[in-house]
């Protein structure tokens, strides 16, 4: 599924040059799930922003299900987005002026899905994540458990092989966290590969690897089951 090869990403401003990634060399087969953890700085949101292609590496290469993306312009990048990969945040970032329903809606209307489909599959993984009967309310009206029940929902309408989760226990308390963690390992379980950035070692354990990142490079790996 992912395969990167001495992966690094370098930040230059008028002065300074900064080393965000050096050097990553990275494998994720298909239905893995992957914890990424490290101290705060170390590079693990520039290693999920790169592997999502929002941004561009430095140097080096990286594969995604086959493809050599390290150089597709942004128009390719985001139409591999749109198709493969789902993303969920930690501050959710749930459109306010959307309903649940709308906000859930969005990547099937950017992939061009007709109206009916929508709505079958929108009102589906609603009920499959037990905010159905929240469909017309907005992000505010909602708990924090519920709206990163919407943002999950939301990652995985279009059903991608890939998704990429950034603290998505962050703002949960433990209860509503374990609860958006039983929904990424049920997926999981379904087939859908999951790299995920925590600093929870809690959360750490439900995957399947540990990868530890310190200074931008890759330090430590360790399987968890």
């Amino acid at each position: 599924m992912i395969v990167t090869d001495q992966l690094r990403k370098v930040y230059y401003t008028d002065e300074v040059a900064t080393t965000a990634l050096d050097g990553v060399n990275l494998q994720v087969d298909g239905g893995e799930f992957v914890a990424v953890m490290g101290p705060s700085g170390c590079g693990k949101s520039t290693l999920l922003n790169l592997l999502g292609l929002l941004d561009t590496a430095t140097g080096g290469t990286y594969h995604l299900a086959g493809q050599d993306v390290t150089h597709f312009a942004e128009r390719r990048r985001a139409r591999m987005r749109k198709r493969s990969i789902g993303f969920v945040f930690q501050s959710f970032n749930l459109i306010d002026d959307l309903t649940v329903f709308e906000n859930v809606e969005l990547p099937l209307l950017y992939l061009g899905v007709p109206r009916a489909e929508r709505r079958t599959r929108v009102e589906r993984v609603l009920n499959e994540f037990q905010i159905l009967h929240r469909r017309n309310h907005f992000p505010q009206q909602l708990s924090g458990g519920q709206q990163q029940r919407a943002a999950v929902a939301r990652a995985v309408i279009a059903a991608p092989k890939l998704i990429l989760a950034d603290e998505p226990t962050g703002n949960l308390d433990s209860a509503h966290g374990q609860e958006v963690m039983d929904i990424l390992e049920s997926l999981n379980r379904g087939g859908t590969t999951i790299i995920m950035v925590t600093h929870s070692a809690a959360c750490a354990d439900r995957a399947n690897r540990v990868l530890h990142l310190l200074d931008g490079s890759v330090v430590a790996e360790e399987p968890q089951r």
